[in-house]
């Protein structure tokens, strides 16, 4: 008799950051956040600057990060993650993810995302990425729709081991991505741009989460 699958974990949140000039405002909002929400990770978007200036910065977002109990991305700048002390890197498309996954594993975390085509997510599982993104914005600020994002990451939920994470405008996507078998859902401009605080948003961001796993969960049986 097969052994039936083990239960699937339950989805985290993964909370991008505005892009960072001065991390300051970041830096003194930090510790409320992450006190908000079961938050496993942050990816955070740097300003153009000079390496000396980028580092600094990422040591300080870091070292707040680490402190709140989550691991600490770069969205991009690959080669600064070592020296700046980050967890990893995501990385955009596959020409990133063949230059820089061998450098970054397995010390550090090289996580994937501009996968157009699920034969591109493929390339991308198999070459070892830690975690696969679908549905961020193309250069161009287009996206696809929810249903197509839901439907790509329930297709790699199903099939493929590693851990899918699913780009959430809107706390209804959060609970619809959740549902549809993401491991990590990925919120950042709705989280800041929430007139009751990034805090409060998060933590409604979390509800969604919680209340969008459930939904998926078998029903108990009765007695």
């Amino acid at each position: 008799m097969a052994k039936p699958a083990p239960p699937r974990p339950a989805p985290r949140l993964y909370l991008a950051t505005p892009v960072v000039d001065d991390p300051a405002s970041l830096l003194a909002a930090l510790p409320q956040l992450l006190a908000a929400a079961d938050v496993a990770a942050v990816l955070l978007r740097l300003a153009p600057s000079d390496p000396r200036t980028l580092i600094t910065r990422i040591k300080a977002v870091t070292a707040a990060v680490q402190a709140g109990g989550a691991a600490l991305l770069l969205d991009g700048h690959a080669d600064l993650v070592a020296r700046g002390g980050a967890d990893g890197a995501h990385l955009s498309g596959l020409a990133a993810m063949q230059e820089w996954l061998p450098q970054l594993q397995p010390q550090r975390i090289a996580g994937v995302g501009a996968l157009e085509t699920r034969h591109d997510s493929m390339i991308a599982g198999e070459a070892g990425a830690d975690y696969v993104l679908f549905g961020e914005p193309a250069e161009d600020g287009t996206r696809p729709s929810t249903e197509a994002i839901a439907d790509r990451l329930n297709w790699w939920a199903e099939l493929f081991e590693p851990p899918c994470v699913g780009y959430a405008i809107s706390p209804d996507e959060v609970g619809e991505f959740a549902a549809a078998g993401a491991d990590f859902v990925l919120v950042g401009e709705h989280i800041w741009a929430e007139a009751d605080g990034a805090a409060a948003a998060l933590a409604d961001a979390e509800a969604a989460l919680k209340q969008g796993f459930a939904g998926t969960a078998p029903a108990p049986a009765q007695g």
